[in-house]
């Protein structure tokens, strides 16, 4: 509901806008190299341009007419390089699933017959992936909502920006380049992204690896190995101390206490 708010929002933005004449369209030209014509049937071709490179994603159908109405005239200036086409569009960009910005306002175009404008009818716009979700649809609604207040932008109010424009138009090499660099800014973000969820892993591999306590080296005992019980020391018998040497008896002579202490 709120989205569609914001739609209704824009679109009365946009019109009235364009009521004041303030919406001033802009115009980006295609070299007749991305058309793919038909054989014409009551004077009309039916036509197809496809850009798939941004800032552009889209599919534009129709049925044009020669300027005199000559049915080989635009096959043959096709392959010469002779015609071209050239997209209105209102300038509100919008981003795509990719990450870049895309025109999506986009509500009329012309092709040309040298610098002389053709008939065009039943002319249509689709979107393309990346840019074509809900919001970009909304974008390309309103902006073909506008055109009709916008008038007619081939009449020659913008003669001289749509000079401008031809005369840079978008070739096939200007696209292959565009998506060259589209696809190395992707691999590139992809690198980024990759690298970035590796080093989240790692942290988080880290996070939850369980802490393991590192054991302490117990200090080697010196351990004696002796089998045998160590056997107490024996005490040495004191020697009782003798309250009278008998070798002292003052009744013995002199001769008899040494041959006494002889004898001990």
């Amino acid at each position: 509901m709120k989205k569609l708010l914001v739609i209704c929002f824009l679109m009365l933005a946009v019109m009235g806008y364009a009521q004041e004449g303030s919406i001033k369209p802009k115009f980006q030209a295609f070299t007749g190299a991305l058309l793919k014509l038909k054989p014409a049937q009551n004077g009309y071709h039916k036509f197809s341009l496809k850009v798939e490179a941004a800032p552009w994603a889209f599919q534009a159908i129709g049925e044009v007419r020669a300027p005199n109405g000559d049915p080989d005239l635009l096959i043959n200036a096709l392959f010469d390089g002779d015609v071209y086409a050239v997209l209105a569009y209102v300038d509100q960009p919008t981003s795509g699933t990719d990450g870049q910005e895309y025109n999506v306002g986009l509500f009329d175009m012309m092709l040309y017959f040298d610098d002389e404008a053709t008939s065009i009818r039943n002319l249509k716009f689709k979107l393309l992936p990346p840019a074509n979700d809900d919001w970009a649809q909304g974008i390309l609604s309103d902006a073909l909502g506008s055109s009709s207040l916008i008038g007619n932008v081939w009449a020659g109010k913008y003669d001289s920006d749509i000079t401008k424009a031809s005369a840079n138009p978008m070739d096939k090499q200007k696209l292959k380049s565009m998506k060259k660099q589209h696809t190395s800014a992707e691999e590139a973000m992809s690198d980024d992204d990759d690298r970035r969820s590796r080093m989240k892993s790692k942290a988080k591999a880290a996070d939850e690896e369980p802490v393991v306590k590192k054991k302490k080296k117990k200090k080697k005992k010196v351990v004696e190995e002796e089998e045998e019980e160590v056997k107490p020391k024996k005490k040495k018998k004191k020697k009782k101390a003798v309250e009278q040497d008998e070798c002292d008896d003052p009744n013995l002579t002199i001769k008899e206490k040494r041959r006494c202490r002889m004898k001990h």
